[in-house]
């Protein structure tokens, strides 16, 4: 058997279908990742692409070839998965390629109880999984239905007061991805009235890709935002585990907002507590959390070391510039949905619009996150340490530089040869300058 070894990457396994991730690796990884978690039974759900079927069908071979149990829960967002070994302490598998194109597939995977299947993890079960020699022999097979979304709708509820969301109208842009199908039960229980955009599940992605991340699949939902003078918007990727909003003005909203909004929604309810934010937030962040008598932790960007350092300190909430959302009320684990109704709740109770209320969490200008294609990363890195050495360094995650005035983070991708340039300033002009600064000597052989 040929493994493509590219398609495990730092959190999670991913590949183009049939090329690079089919069926014979499918069902070895199935085959391996039972055995290296020793598990009797383990939760698969899978997304709404175009090969998710055939992918878990044979995943679940290699799973019942290994002595254990599938439990299917059928098609899901991905915080459905989290929240399933979470609920049933197992260990879980989640078939998707997030916002990748159509012609992607691949896995999440965790451990039971939630727990991240980290770095380390995956290298072991990629080792693994290149040594497999298939079973041709068909085991019996094992696959238990278990519909978790009646628990799984209660637990998102469970983190608002129904009774204080008002009659608000919301335009939610699917991206033809599994949010349109979780989406719809959860809000069918609140007075709100949503304005669906591509709620039909479809794995060819007809519309635009289910990537709201970036500024050009958000059009669509900023145009209908305005056309239907909807009070907000917001958008799902292709598994439904991140949310992007814009207000309704249909202005696009920095992701350090929605965490310094929901920091400060945590810590009206939960004195004192800690909160993770990633060191690509905004410096307003720690800030706001201070401010509002709680104890603000940094972390390394992903979702493994966050989910590690809330189990480590209990924080109650952490948060990404990416979209992630994560709820220690939750197994630790990251929800869009729940994101969503605590917004729809904070906005139900506000007395300004969502562009007044966001005024008071936007104090610094920053850049969006830049990327750019450099041969010898590692010698970039230490040429820029060099330069800027003056500042305050840490080495946290890539190389992050602080001065009074502004700031920077470079990181390396895990998966491709470039570097990640984050930025702020105290003022648009310092912001502009040292972008350009930067990405000069960045891009310079």
């Amino acid at each position: 058997m040929q493994v493509n070894p590219s398609i495990f990457k730092a959190y999670d396994i991913r590949g183009i279908y049939p090329n690079q991730l089919n069926e014979e690796t499918a069902q070895a990884i199935g085959f391996c990742f039972a055995r290296l978690n020793q598990a009797k039974k383990i939760i698969v759900g899978r997304d709404m692409r175009l090969s998710s079927k055939p992918i878990f069908d044979a995943l679940a071979k290699g799973i019942n070839q290994a002595g254990s149990e599938v439990i299917d829960i059928g098609l899901v967002s991905t915080d459905v998965t989290y929240f399933a070994s979470g609920k049933l302490n197992l260990a879980a598998i989640m078939i998707t390629a997030s916002h990748n194109p159509k012609e992607w597939n691949g896995f999440k995977l965790t451990k039971e109880g939630a727990v991240p299947f980290g770095e380390n993890d995956i290298k072991k079960l990629r080792q693994a999984v290149i040594k497999h020699k298939i079973n041709i022999k068909n085991a019996k097979q094992k696959i238990k239905k278990n519909n978790i979304l009646p628990n799984y709708n209660k637990n998102v509820l469970s983190f608002i007061d129904k009774n204080k969301i008002k009659k608000l109208k919301i335009v939610a842009d699917a991206g033809n991805g599994m949010g349109g199908k979780i989406l719809s039960k959860i809000y069918a229980e609140l007075p709100c009235k949503i304005i669906p955009l591509y709620f039909k599940l479809d794995g060819s992605f007809p519309n635009h890709q289910p990537s709201p991340i970036e500024g050009k699949n958000m059009v669509q939902l900023q145009k209908k935002v305005r056309q239907t003078k909807a009070d907000f918007g917001m958008a799902f990727d292709g598994d439904a585990d991140r949310v992007f909003f814009v207000d309704e003005k249909s202005n696009l909203i920095n992701g350090a907002s929605i965490v310094a909004i929901l920091a400060k929604y945590f810590l009206s309810r939960h004195k004192g507590e800690k909160i993770i934010y990633d060191l690509r937030c905004s410096r307003l962040i720690p800030e706001l959390i201070k401010a509002n008598g709680g104890q603000p932790l940094i972390s390394r960007v992903g979702h493994s070391f966050i989910k590690k350092l809330m189990k480590q300190t209990k924080a109650v909430f952490g948060g990404e510039l990416s979209g992630h959302y994560y709820f220690r009320d939750n197994y630790r684990a990251d929800s869009a949905m729940i994101t969503a109704v605590i917004i729809t709740q904070i906005l139900s109770e506000s007395k300004k619009n969502f562009s007044g209320m966001i005024k008071d969490y936007i104090k610094y200008f920053q850049i969006e996150e830049t990327n750019s294609e450099v041969k010898n990363k590692d010698a970039k890195l230490k040429e820029i340490k060099r330069k800027y050495k003056n500042g305050k360094i840490s080495n946290l995650d890539g190389i992050t530089v602080e001065y009074p005035e502004w700031w920077f983070n470079i990181r390396k991708s895990n998966t491709e040869p470039v570097l990640r340039l984050n930025l702020e300033a105290k003022t648009k002009e310092l912001m502009e300058n040292k972008k350009n600064e930067l990405l000069k000597l960045i891009r310079e052989n």
